[in-house]
């Protein structure tokens, strides 16, 4: 599967410009709100603003003025890339698309009157809504972290200073020293993120620390790609990395920040830098709409991304139970495209076609070593369901994986682009 730019975007611009209807004449048009900016709502607000052909009123809510993708900051602390590459800001969501961007934080939607209320007082009536939070963090889920040690042990699971923090920490490690991660449960954020994390702070400390040791621990018993990921680790990284699965008390871990210390099922480990990964929940905003179920997710109508506990929100990307779609930015921009129609439809008469998701998760390892799995879904009644998926392959030649890495490359550039345009 070969994706570049110019067909990952083409799909979305050819077929919502002759479908849009255009508003009458003296009608006031139709308002949609989007709660937060990522993949899932900037995409959202976008298609929605231009394949209705400004017959809609779009609001994008998002507190951050330039977001930093959670994708492709792994690179970032293996340095592969730099920061300003994968911060992007909303312009030209505004300038060139005539979305209303607010930054602000929404603090509480009234879905009876229709509003969503802003931290800054401000309140947003919408016809439909549209609920992309991303994920925040299950408290208590790592015995001794919450947020406010997360400058000791950063998480670094939302893009920005988290990212930069923990890649400095990696970087001014004691020679010798051990760096910890303490990975999340499932259902989690990217399911290879901390794995491909774990590839990139091996690649700087190869280079800048050779003696350093890392340490996983790990609630589950196996992890998305872990036969590619513990092959490449033999090859690239040999003797450097351990994982603590479950079987040996990767689940009964606790932490004390202040004296950097790491309890694994009873034996104290002293580490010079740890990542705690904690359980993830749809973003807060989610649960305050009453969105979210019984595991702190959201269920949706699989065919619409509609809500199942509101059929005017539809809710995208992290914060959702999407059945055999993994948590990732392109499900989010791929749920997104969904709604987008969906949304469209409903309020300009327009129409909409059965939905069809997609998704690849790419991972890099070393440098040209990138590996890869996907999959495409389609809707039933009751979830999401994988119809048919590839994943990359142990033992694979050099050249296969250095096209990979770049393969990776050209979608990123593509799904910024259809994000923010």
């Amino acid at each position: 599967m070969t994706l570049n730019r110019r067909s990952f975007i083409g799909t979305g611009l050819v077929l919502g410009a002759a479908l849009s209807a255009p508003p009458l004449i003296g009608q006031a048009r139709p308002r949609v709100v989007i709660v937060g900016g990522g993949a899932g709502g900037a995409t959202a607000a976008r298609y929605i603003a231009k394949d209705s052909q400004g017959a809609i009123d779009v609001t994008l809510i998002e507190p951050t003025r330039t977001y930093y993708t959670c994708f492709f900051s792994n690179l970032y602390i293996g340095g592969f890339r730099d920061l300003a590459s994968i911060g992007h800001s909303y312009g030209t969501l505004a300038a060139q698309y005539g979305i209303n961007v607010v930054h602000d934080w929404a603090v509480g939607v009234d879905r009876d009157g229709r509003t969503v209320t802003t931290a800054g007082g401000h309140v947003f009536p919408y016809d439909k809504l549209i609920v992309a939070p991303g994920i925040d963090f299950v408290e208590g889920s790592v015995p001794g972290w919450d947020i406010s040690a997360q400058n000791r042990m950063p998480h670094s699971w939302k893009a920005g200073s988290q990212t930069q923090l923990l890649k400095a920490q990696v970087e001014g490690m004691r020679q010798g020293g051990l760096f910890c991660m303490v990975a999340p449960p499932d259902p989690f954020r990217c399911p290879p993120g901390p794995y491909e994390r774990i590839s990139m702070v091996a690649h700087v400390l190869r280079e800048r620390n050779p003696t350093a040791k890392i340490l996983i621990v790990d609630p589950k018993q196996s992890f998305s790609k872990q036969a590619l990921f513990e092959e490449g680790w033999q090859k690239h990284y040999p003797g450097m990395i351990q994982r603590i699965g479950p079987d040996f008390g990767g689940n009964n871990v606790s932490v004390n920040p202040e004296t950097m210390e790491v309890d694994i099922d009873g034996q104290v480990e002293k580490v010079d830098v740890c990542n705690v990964i904690p359980a993830q929940k749809a973003g807060r905003i989610a649960e305050l709409a009453g969105l979210t179920g019984e595991t702190g997710f959201c269920p949706i109508v699989p065919a619409t991304m509609q809500s199942r506990m509101d059929e005017d929100i539809h809710v995208l990307g992290d914060a959702t139970i999407a059945g055999d779609m993994p948590k990732s930015g392109f499900s989010a921009n791929s749920h997104a495209k969904v709604a987008a129609m969906q949304v469209r439809a409903a309020l300009t008469g327009s129409t909409a076609f059965p939905a069809r998701y997609s998704n690849t998760c790419w991972s890099l390892i070393d440098t040209d070593d990138g590996v890869k799995v996907g999959a495409s879904y389609a809707p039933t009644d009751e979830m999401i369901a994988k119809v048919d998926g590839f994943v990359s392959q142990t033992g694979e030649p050099a050249d296969l994986r250095k096209l990979t890495y770049e393969e990776s490359l050209g979608w990123y550039s593509g799904i910024v682009a259809d994000m923010f345009g």
